[in-house]
């Protein structure tokens, strides 16, 4: 009999289960085993990760907060509770990222001969140049903003970069304080400076300078005549979370545009960053002034803003990057591309369509070890083409802004094909974007839909309908990461190019759901949120359980981004106490406990960070050894179980699930960017247990 627990005391707390995860992606960034650039990335992750973290989940527990919300969180926490809690924990984080930016990264760096320079290290012919540059490329778009009685104090927007300044007029002997606002979108972050006004010899690969030391060591330019007594930095953050009610909204893109236009307006402060550096007396003007509170302050020993550290991955040194290895064609596909093979040669006669090929049997495609260009922009550009095809129905979430995609969808509307595609326009901080492109394939002829009223269309689906021999034939892909050329490159996904005749039937079904006012009751194959999918995954685990409690062996081995859900963890939990082996392979957030006595004790949690960001989702059932296994665009949470629409398929190929299993063992084994959870909640570094080194990652490319 399975043992009673309660869930509060075995479920842990999800925005500290995330802080947990954002730590290892620091941990990443620090590790000496990371090449340079890579550390400078991660960190640039970390820093992009937290400022969405506060402008999302520390904004809904502060808005609570004020609500006098006093509803707890499944592990028993007040909003005040959680609150202080990720402060806590923030605190030291922030404190070891600055650190190895200061006394580590810079260090490496220089010996690689490449210069992150502060303005007092300049050289005099570097100064001069800086002085110059700042005169005639940043001076004339700066708007210095003086605060008195006639100039009340000014908004400041969210993520801006800005320098409070204490002045001083010589006669009178008046202080006012004044705030610069740095240029972000139009100005480089780190302002190059040519290598040939270097003393150094040999001469510098790259060196840079932050642009606001740039703007405050020429302040005495924007207050000529007045004495700069004191200046700094500082950056605020501001709830940037839409609220859309669709079922007020006449028109969701007009709804959007407007959201949009209050969130760049910005929310409530939710976290003010400064220098450790800063006098007192700006301190306290800009916490009275912008009501800002104590808990609400971090105080930084280094640079602010090190999510703009992603511009120094262009610096051109292969060597101190790990992204120089790419991926290759599917070996499926490789004279699929117009006759472009391998070695650069056209052989037309050996050109097969790549039609031809998904008949003859399903690919399976691991992105980026296969190139997302080859397949699914592949697949895209010849149904654009193919004057047998008919019509192409794709699902648009997250795109790239040069979209190659984007571009054969308006090329095949412009040849006549029925082109629809569904662009989410509620995917978080990517809606202006998502919102020009719709505008964009709507006059070009594409017929454009924006989803089901209330839900997230998060699936990523591509529907291909083809005539061959006076009948209709459905080529499909579905995936688990974006339509994104850009992002095909940095994360690992993986996707289903098929044209099986009853998932190809649910997806006719599916897009009609998405576009009409269908009431899809359930599906042939295709496991779909929030019809089915909760409901299916549940089934597939307690068909487990019910082996293992007839003496049957019975597995589980499911890899996703995150595992949140109550009641998905509950089962879990059961599956384990029935005898159920249970292998997980969770890249964020994990709430539950494994290996914990007489509750887990059949669960393994290990957690991979490497050089590609983990995004594909596997569920594997052993199914008395008959497996069945899924890939999709849904992890277990709440969210994608019951408020989105996501789509699980089936891979029915025994050699594709072969392969599905052999990348989950790989997974499994890895012993460098592998972390494996404990039974407290915690995440041991696997290569800090077992000195025997394998990559997951290096394996996968020449799996």
């Amino acid at each position: 009999m399975a043992k009673k627990f309660r869930l509060a005391e075995n479920y842990i707390n999800r925005e500290l289960s995330w802080i947990n995860f954002n730590e290892r992606v620091l941990e990443k960034a620090i590790d000496k085993k990371t090449p340079l650039l890579d550390q400078a990335k991660f960190s640039a992750i970390f820093s992009n990760n937290l400022d969405e973290f506060f402008m999302v989940r520390v904004a809904s527990l502060k808005s609570q907060v004020k609500a006098g919300v006093t509803k707890k969180s499944e592990d028993n926490k007040t909003p005040t509770e959680q609150l202080i809690q990720i402060r806590e924990k923030l605190l030291p984080s922030l404190q070891k990222q600055q650190t190895h930016y200061l006394s580590n990264l810079k260090d490496a760096f220089r010996k690689e001969n490449i210069f992150l320079l502060d303005y007092i290290e300049l050289t005099s012919r570097e100064k001069n140049w800086v002085d110059n540059y700042f005169k005639t490329a940043i001076f004339p778009i700066l708007t210095p903003l003086a605060v008195d009685p006639a100039h009340p104090f000014p908004f400041v927007s969210n993520l801006s970069l800005n320098i409070a300044a204490l002045i001083r007029d010589p006669d009178s002997g008046q202080q006012q304080f004044s705030r610069v606002k740095v240029p972000q979108k139009t100005i480089a972050r780190f302002i190059t400076i040519p290598s040939d006004l270097s003393d150094k010899n040999p001469k510098p690969i790259y060196s840079a300078i932050p642009v606001e030391q740039v703007v405050a060591f020429n302040l005495n330019l924007l207050f000529p005549g007045m004495e700069i007594e004191e200046h700094s930095f500082f950056r605020v953050t501001r709830d940037a979370d839409l609220e859309l009610r669709d079922l007020e909204a006449d028109d969701l893109m007009i709804a959007l545009e407007q959201g949009l236009r209050k969130r760049r307006m910005g929310g409530e402060i939710v976290r003010l960053e400064v220098l450790k550096t800063m006098p007192k007396k700006i301190l306290d003007l800009l916490m009275e002034s912008m009501d800002v509170e104590e808990a609400d302050l971090y105080c930084v020993d280094g640079l602010l803003g090190l999510d703009e550290l992603f511009e120094l991955i262009t610096i051109d040194t292969q060597h101190l990057s790990s992204t120089s290895k790419y991926g290759k064609i599917h070996n499926s596909l490789k004279n699929s591309q117009y006759g472009l093979l391998e070695d650069g040669s056209i052989k037309q006669e050996e050109f097969r369509s790549i039609f031809s090929i998904i008949r003859a049997k399903d690919l399976l495609l691991h992105h980026p070890y296969d190139l997302f260009t080859s397949s699914v922009e592949e697949f895209i550009n010849q149904s654009a083409d193919d004057p047998l095809v008919m019509g192409i129905k794709m699902t648009l979430y997250r795109v790239s802004k040069d979209s190659p995609i984007i571009e054969a969808l308006i090329r095949a509307a412009e040849n006549g094909k029925q082109v629809m595609a569904l662009v989410e326009l509620k995917a978080r901080f990517d809606e202006d974007n998502n919102i020009q492109w719709a505008k964009q394939l709507e006059k070009s002829g594409v017929h454009v839909v924006y989803g089901v009223v209330g839900l997230k269309t998060h699936t990523k689906i591509a529907l291909v309908i083809r005539k061959e021999k006076e009948r209709l034939r459905s080529y499909f892909h579905i995936g688990t990461g974006n339509y994104n050329s850009k992002t095909s490159n940095q994360y690992t996904d993986l996707g289903l190019l098929s044209v099986q005749p009853e998932l190809g039937q649910d997806l006719v079904e599916l897009f009609n759901y998405l576009t009409g006012f269908s009431k899809q009751p359930s599906f042939r194959k295709l496991l779909v949120a929030p019809v089915s999918l909760r409901r299916g995954i549940e089934t597939l685990i307690q068909r487990e359980i019910e082996n293992a409690k007839n003496g049957k062996q019975a597995k589980i081995k499911a890899k996703m981004n995150a595992l949140v859900d109550p009641s998905i963890i509950n089962l879990l939990y059961e599956a384990s106490q029935a005898g159920v082996k249970i292998e997980l392979i969770v890249r964020g957030m994990c709430c539950l406990y494994p290996k914990k006595e007489g509750l887990s004790e059949k669960i393994r949690v290990v957690s991979i960070i490497g050089k590609y960001l983990e995004h594909s989702r596997i569920f594997w059932f052993y199914n008395n050894n008959q497996p069945e296994v899924f890939i999709g665009s849904a992890d277990w949470m709440r969210r994608n179980l019951d408020r989105r629409v996501e789509a699980v398929t089936p891979i029915e190929d025994p050699t594709l699930k072969k392969q599905l299993n052999s990348i989950l063992e790989i997974y499994l084994n890895d012993n460098v960017d592998a972390w494996e959870m404990q039974s407290n909640g915690k995440f041991l570094r696997k290569s800090a247990i077992k000195s025997e080194e394998i990559s997951a990652q290096n394996k996968l490319m020449d799996f």
